[in-house]
């Protein structure tokens, strides 16, 4: 017996809110017990993220059912590549993420921002790195992209599994400021994943990502820090991501789950 669509609508939005706050409650737990053994915020979070990698990559490895969802990606032949896209998307959400995120601190400032840079630079220059450049690329990956964007999938639209995920992602980094410069890159991310149903070229993103955001000088994207660069910034990202959801969702076939090239997608 079949539901009806507001029950289905229903059933689908209450699986929007219960996989993440699920997922996170979980995460944040485990957080805080990592902080309270250990006592250091950094390499507690360090720890905490290599953590999911295992688990996840456990279950990824060893049950790929339960994270498997259709319609599978078509072989490679039968889609155009994305390559250029996905890099020239990438730098857009960076500049636009990175100019709405300059906006709002220059006009009304963020304690739970300063308060994050505070944290790192009290714990040093290589717990910082190990965590942004290593730890948190593949952990936050591994949570969001890794889980629980296809638990959500299995339930609901490419759409829906993909705003919520970035939306819940931008929260979990504690600020307005954290929350606006990441909200692209979670929107790509969740993109690429649908695309190619594996991690790596994820992490290798959002890697790519955090150097990024280490290595520019706050006073080299100073000029972005106004409404108009922010604006204009979001809608080039919102024009280059829509483009991208049209290819990668026109991009799937009914069938059993794989990746590129027909190989297996639980990598």
């Amino acid at each position: 017996m079949t539901s009806s669509p507001i029950t289905s609508r229903l059933l689908g939005i209450g699986w929007c809110i219960l996989v993440p706050f699920a997922v996170v409650a979980v995460y944040l737990g485990l957080g805080t017990f990592a902080v309270l053994l250990i006592g250091e915020p950094i390499v507690a979070t360090a720890v905490l993220d290599m953590l999911v990698v295992v688990l996840v990559g456990s279950v990824r490895i060893q049950r790929p059912q339960r994270l498997a969802h259709a319609p599978a990606p078509q072989p490679r032949p039968e889609v155009p590549r994305i390559g250029w896209t996905v890099l020239g998307c990438t730098v857009l959400a960076f500049l636009a993420g990175q100019s709405l995120a300059l906006w709002i601190y220059v006009t009304v400032g963020s304690a739970g921002f300063d308060a994050s840079n505070q944290t790192r630079h009290a714990a040093g220059a290589l717990a910082t790195l190990l965590l942004t450049l290593v730890a948190a690329p593949a952990g936050e990956e591994a949570l969001f992209r890794g889980l629980i964007y296809p638990l959500l999938r299995r339930r609901v639209s490419i759409l829906a599994s993909m705003l919520v995920t970035a939306v819940v992602f931008g929260l979990l980094h504690g600020s307005a400021v954290q929350f606006a410069s990441t909200l692209p890159l979670a929107v790509l991310l969740a993109l690429v994943y649908e695309r190619t149903r594996v991690l790596w070229p994820c992490v290798l993103l959002h890697l790519g990502f955090n150097l990024a955001a280490a290595l520019v000088p706050a006073q080299a994207l100073g000029a972005l820090s106004n409404p108009v660069s922010a604006v204009f910034l979001c809608l080039a990202f919102a024009g280059c991501a829509l483009g991208l959801y049209r290819r990668v969702a026109g991009g799937t076939a009914p069938g059993a789950v794989q990746g590129l090239g027909g190989e297996s997608a639980m990598q």
